[in-house]
């Protein structure tokens, strides 16, 4: 069985070197209008928060509207990753299912209907063993970035090895994200494959 959110990716076979020198400033119009997606998701989040407490139920224009701005984030990070060359949409396209057509896919099965009002109403808590896990990934990951930053400016080319672990970190970070924000109640498994 999958989990219910997915991160997949095409990565290069050569990266142009001077994009990791540049990739982040190109990206600043996206980490705008991400800051304004953030401010709406978190008030669809809270919204989410009391329909699944109160009806057990999330509404599926909130999920949409949830799942567009995790997918919009992920490709948005891959880009100013260095991962791939090619410039993120501004793809407001709000649904579970990723739209195609980019490198960065990033779909989600959102569970809408009888989900359990107490791991909702006790996320928070029961969230801890996989933030701690979440972070240290992510912490690995941002390391390895920056020596990648260093490989790819002198080579060209992204290390297999970086790169299955940092493809994987963004796995990781794609299903704790899922269920941080409430589109799932099935716990992220401690695993990067």
């Amino acid at each position: 069985m999958t989990y219910p959110a997915t991160f997949t990716f095409d990565p290069p076979e050569k990266v142009a070197r001077w994009r990791p020198l540049v990739q982040w400033l190109l990206a600043i119009p996206h980490f705008i209008v991400g800051y304004i997606l953030y401010i709406v998701a978190s008030i669809c989040w809270l919204i989410s928060w009391f329909a699944i407490v109160i009806t057990g139920k999330l509404p599926q224009g909130l999920a949409n509207f949830l799942c567009m701005g995790n997918r919009y984030e992920a490709r948005v990070m891959a880009y100013v990753g260095f991962l791939h060359a090619e410039y993120p949409p501004f793809d407001f396209t709000a649904s579970a299912a990723d739209p195609g057509g980019q490198p960065v896919r990033v779909d989600f099965e959102p569970a809408l209907t009888d989900r359990s009002r107490l791991t909702v109403f006790l996320r928070i808590i029961w969230a801890i063993p996989a933030m701690i896990f979440f972070y240290i990934i992510m912490v690995i990951a941002e390391i390895l970035w920056f020596l990648a930053f260093f490989v790819v400016l002198l080579t060209g080319k992204w290390p297999a090895g970086l790169l299955n672990f940092v493809q994987s970190a963004m796995r990781v970070s794609t299903r704790f994200t899922a269920y941080m924000t409430l589109l799932t109640d099935e716990y992220p498994p401690f695993e990067t494959a």
